[in-house]
C-alpha cells in the first residue's frame, strides 16, 4: 500500500486541470466514461449513495457546507466533497467536520491505482477524476447517510456528473472560466445546467434572466421540477454585524425565523436560502429535517476564507473572490459590515481571471491597494496586474512580491480605523491561511 506521501505524489503526477490556466473543456479531455469506468472497477460505490449535487459560479462551496452542516445537526452522517483545497489536500473529503485521515486517503488511492494497473483504461485519468472516485468510495465504505458533492468546473463534463442525485442545486451563475466554458453567460449556464437529470428536483439561486431561461428550458426538457430563491423560496436579512447576520427564510408556507449565519454578505444569505430549499426538497423522498437542525446547522457552519476575520487589531480578513461578481459582492459586504473602516486590499490574481473586472470592483472609493505574488505557475505578475488596474485606482498602487511582506506592510500603514482584506484568488487565500496558522503556532 502507498504511504500518504506516495499517494500525494501519485495524485500530483496526474493531469491536473485546476493548475492549468487554459485547457480545452471538451469531451476528448474530460470524459465521463473514464470516470464511470474507474468507478465500475471499484464496485460503483456512487450507486449506493444519497446525493445532493451542487453546481454554480458563486457560492456552490458555501451552499454545500451549509447543506452538510444542517444534515449533520439532524443526526445524519454526511460526506462532503469540495474543491479546491486551501491548505491541506484532505480538506476536499470530509465526514461532518472531520477530514479524511491520511492513512485512509492513502488506502483508497492505493486501491484505485492497483485496479487501474491491471485494467485497459484507454487514456490516463485526471487528478480530479481520481479524487472524485476516492471521495465516493470513501463515503460508501463509511456508510454515510448523505453525500454532498460540489462540482469542480462547469457541470456537464465534470467528473462528479456521473451521479444521480436526490436534489440538484445551481447557485448563482456569472462570468468565470470563460476560456473553458464559453464567452457569454448563456454558454456557461448551459454547462452548469448539464447536471440536471431526468425527473429530478432542482433548486436554484436568483439568476440573470437569460440564465434563468436556459435552466427553465433544461428542466422542461428533463421533466425536472424547479424551485427558485426569489419565487417559491424567499429570504430577508434582519441584522448585520462583523460577527455575521440574522436572516429568515420562508418556503412552502414555513417560516424559518431568527437564523444566525456566521458568514458575511448578502450573497451568503442567498446561499443559505438555497441550502434550505435543497433541504426542504428532501421531503419529496420522505426525509424531514427539523427546524432546530436548520437553525443549528447554519449557526455552526464553517467555510474558511469566505470573508473570514483572522484578527481584529487591525481587522485582517481573507476572501476567495476571484471574478468580478465575487469581488463586487465582497466590496458591498465590507462597506455594509464595516461602514466606518478604510480598506487596504492585498490582491493577487491568476492569469486566466478577469483582472479588469476585479480591479474595477475593488479599487474605488479611495481604497488602498497592495499587489502581491502567488505561489502558482498560473499567477499573474503583480506588475502586470498594476498595468491593467491602475486606471481604476485613485492613488499609487504598491507591489510586495511575497505574501508575508504584503501583510506586514499593510499592518504598518493601517490605523485603528482601517481593515486589511486579502483577496483575488483561492490560492492566495490558502497562502494567507498557512501564514496565519504559522504565526499562531509561533506565538501560542
Amino acid at each position: 500500500m502507498l504511504s500518504y506521501r506516495e499517494a500525494l505524489i501519485y495524485l500530483d503526477s496526474l493531469i491536473n486541470y485546476e493548475s492549468r490556466g487554459n485547457f480545452p473543456y471538451h469531451k476528448k479531455f474530460l470524459d465521463l466514461e473514464r470516470t464511470r469506468y474507474i468507478l465500475k472497477l471499484v464496485g460503483n460505490p456512487h450507486q449506493h449513495l444519497k446525493i445532493v449535487h451542487i453546481a454554480g459560479t458563486k457560492g456552490k462551496g458555501s451552499t454545500a457546507a451549509m447543506v452538510s452542516s444542517i444534515l449533520k445537526e439532524d443526526g445524519f452522517k454526511v460526506g462532503l466533497f469540495t474543491s479546491p483545497h486551501l491548505v491541506d489536500p484532505r480538506e476536499r473529503i470530509k465526514i461532518g467536520n472531520q477530514l479524511i485521515e491520511k492513512k485512509e486517503l492513502a488506502f483508497f488511492v492505493s486501491e484505485i491505482r492497483s485496479k487501474l494497473e491491471i485494467s485497459s483504461l484507454p487514456s490516463p485519468p485526471t487528478f480530479f477524476e481520481i479524487y472524485t472516485v476516492v471521495a465516493l468510495l470513501y463515503f460508501f465504505y463509511k456508510k454515510v447517510d448523505f453525500a454532498v458533492l460540489e462540482v469542480g468546473l462547469g457541470g456537464r463534463l465534470d467528473a462528479t456528473n456521473v451521479v444521480n442525485s436526490l436534489v440538484t442545486v445551481i447557485t448563482q451563475i456569472s462570468l468565470d472560466h470563460t476560456r473553458e466554458l464559453g464567452k457569454n453567460i448563456v454558454s456557461i449556464a448551459r454547462e452548469k445546467a448539464g447536471i440536471i437529470k431526468e425527473k429530478s428536483k432542482v433548486v436554484i439561486s436568483p439568476q440573470p434572466r437569460e440564465v434563468l431561461k436556459v435552466i427553465e428550458e433544461v428542466c422542461k426538457e428533463k421533466k425536472a421540477t424547479m424551485y427558485q430563491v426569489g419565487k417559491e423560496i424567499s429570504f430577508e436579512r434582519t441584522k448585520v454585524s462583523p460577527r455575521g447576520q440574522m436572516i429568515q427564510v420562508r418556503i412552502a408556507g414555513e417560516n424559518h425565523r431568527h437564523l444566525f449565519l456566521p458568514l458575511l454578505g448578502e450573497h451568503q444569505a442567498i446561499n443559505a436560502a438555497t441550502a434550505i430549499g435543497a433541504i426542504d426538497l428532501l421531503r419529496e423522498y420522505g426525509i424531514f429535517i427539523g427546524r432546530e437542525a436548520v437553525a443549528a446547522g447554519l449557526r455552526k457552519v464553517k467555510w474558511p476564507a469566505r470573508i473570514q476575520v483572522l484578527s481584529t487589531s487591525p481587522f485582517l480578513i481573507v476572501d476567495c473572490a476571484h471574478n468580478q461578481a465575487s469581488a463586487e459582492a465582497l466590496a458591498k459586504c465590507l462597506k455594509e459590515a464595516f461602514p466606518k473602516k478604510g480598506i487596504i486590499f492585498i490582491i493577487g490574481i491568476l492569469k486566466n481571471k478577469d483582472v479588469e473586472g476585479i480591479g474595477r470592483s475593488l479599487c474605488g472609493e479611495r481604497n488602498r491597494i497592495i499587489l502581491t505574488g502567488i505561489n502558482s505557475a498560473r499567477a499573474l505578475e503583480p506588475v502586470s496586474i498594476k498595468r491593467r488596474i491602475s486606471k481604476f485606482g485613485w492613488g499609487g498602487i504598491i507591489i510586495k512580491q511575497k505574501v508575508p511582506d504584503a501583510i506586514y506592510y499593510a499592518r504598518s500603514i493601517a490605523t485603528s480605523e482601517d481593515l486589511i482584506c486579502v483577496t483575488g484568488s483561492v490560492y492566495l487565500a490558502g497562502e494567507v491561511l498557512k501564514f496565519h496558522q504559522a504565526r499562531e503556532e509561533i506565538y501560542a
